[in-house]
């Protein structure tokens, strides 16, 4: 009896153990194939939007296939996914790609390869970031990720309690077609723009420049943002978080909920804005244009020196009209004329003038000819 209780005990146990272990295994293969699916769809949804801005880029042909790959793919993420996720998980999506990884490429270029990073930078060593500290570097690289992670996550709760509290609809539109892109995107696009450049100026100006002692705000941007005098692509994104979402993601979102623009506009005009900062803030002296998009980078490296003395708005048009630039920057107007100078604007414009005033002499001279020459065809005619 003993032995055959003993033998119980042992079969009993040896499947334990064997349901035990398959119990683990399945869990552990049922949670990995989770994580891959979750994995392998958030990497698929910035594939609309990378299609789409790929679409300028291809043949008639290519096009064609680009435009129904795109809208097929979109149709079928919108019917399946929630409009809320779409919306921030593409966001987020755009902000990592032209934003934060560029960044943080540009960053590692300047770490590990500073002599070439400040032979091209417009104030040479000065501007790299190795001049700070490791630790002071680290807190940089920290904040600033983490301020592009929260705003993506304050438009998602401003959204939620949109719809779901106040039981109105979302700031941004996410539907099954999106606009055309000639030219309601392009009406769009320009739209955002021109109200965010209004708003990122007024805010910028008014709140986060107004005098420290009346407004925490100011204290919080001279604490943070003017700590660095010559900040880099990165760190356009250093602030304390309140005056980040003031200055760089309250301007757009409050542009696309007065107009409610689709989401695919939302994705463009995001992208637009990373690339700015990316660039205005870079410090380099070589840019994709020499002369426009190097002003403004010269005006948001001379408002950083000087504090904050100037030079509010990133286009620099307000500031031209407020007279609000640093002194002895070259202002917004001096740009175009240079860009226009440069690409020989005057002297083209000057050719076509020519070219169609000897063309209308030529018409007159013709003009007057034909009458001499048809009564000298009827005279020999006659004769």
């Amino acid at each position: 009896m003993a032995l055959q209780a003993l033998r119980d005990e042992l079969v009993y146990y040896y499947g334990y153990s064997q349901g035990r272990s398959f119990s683990i295994s399945d869990l552990f293969s049922k949670t990995s194939a989770k994580l891959i699916s979750q994995a392998t769809s958030l990497m698929a949804k910035p594939l609309p939007l990378l299609s789409f801005l790929a679409v300028p880029f291809f043949g008639s042909s290519s096009t064609t296939v680009s435009l129904a790959f795109f809208l097929l793919t979109w149709v079928t993420l919108v019917s399946t996914h929630d409009p809320l996720y779409l919306e921030l998980v593409g966001t987020f999506a755009v902000r990592m790609i032209f934003f934060v990884l560029p960044s943080i490429a540009v960053l590692g270029f300047d770490t590990l390869i500073p002599s070439l990073s400040a032979s091209i930078k417009t104030r040479g060593a000065a501007q790299l970031p190795t001049q700070l500290s490791s630790r002071r570097l680290r807190n940089v690289i920290f904040v600033s990720i983490f301020n592009v992670a929260f705003s993506v996550l304050v438009q998602g709760l401003c959204d939620f309690v949109l719809t779901e509290v106040f039981n109105i609809r979302s700031a941004i539109r996410v539907s099954k077609i999106p606009p055309a892109p000639w030219p309601t995107m392009v009406k769009e696009v320009l739209y955002g723009l021109v109200c965010r450049g209004f708003l990122h100026y007024f805010i910028h100006r008014d709140i986060l420049h107004a005098s420290p002692r009346d407004s925490i705000l100011a204290r919080w941007h001279a604490d943070w943002a003017h700590s660095l005098r010559h900040p880099f692509s990165l760190a356009s994104a250093y602030d304390h978080p309140v005056c980040h979402l003031l200055t760089d993601w309250a301007p757009l979102y409050l542009s696309t909920l007065f107009f409610r623009f689709h989401v695919m506009t939302w994705y463009i005009l995001t992208a637009i804005v990373s690339l700015e900062q990316f660039f205005i803030y870079s410090g380099y002296s070589v840019l994709p244009s020499q002369i426009l998009l190097a002003g403004m980078a010269k005006r948001t490296d001379s408002h950083h020196t000087t504090g904050g003395k100037g030079n509010y708005g990133n286009w620099g048009v307000l500031d031209w009209v407020f007279s609000t630039g640093c002194a002895g920057d070259a202002d917004v107007v001096d740009d175009v004329q240079e860009e226009a100078d440069r690409r020989g604007v005057r002297q083209r414009a000057a050719n076509m003038m020519e070219g169609t005033g000897d063309r209308i002499r030529r018409s007159n001279d013709k003009a007057r000819r034909s009458p001499s020459q048809g009564r000298r065809r009827n005279q020999r005619q006659a004769a």
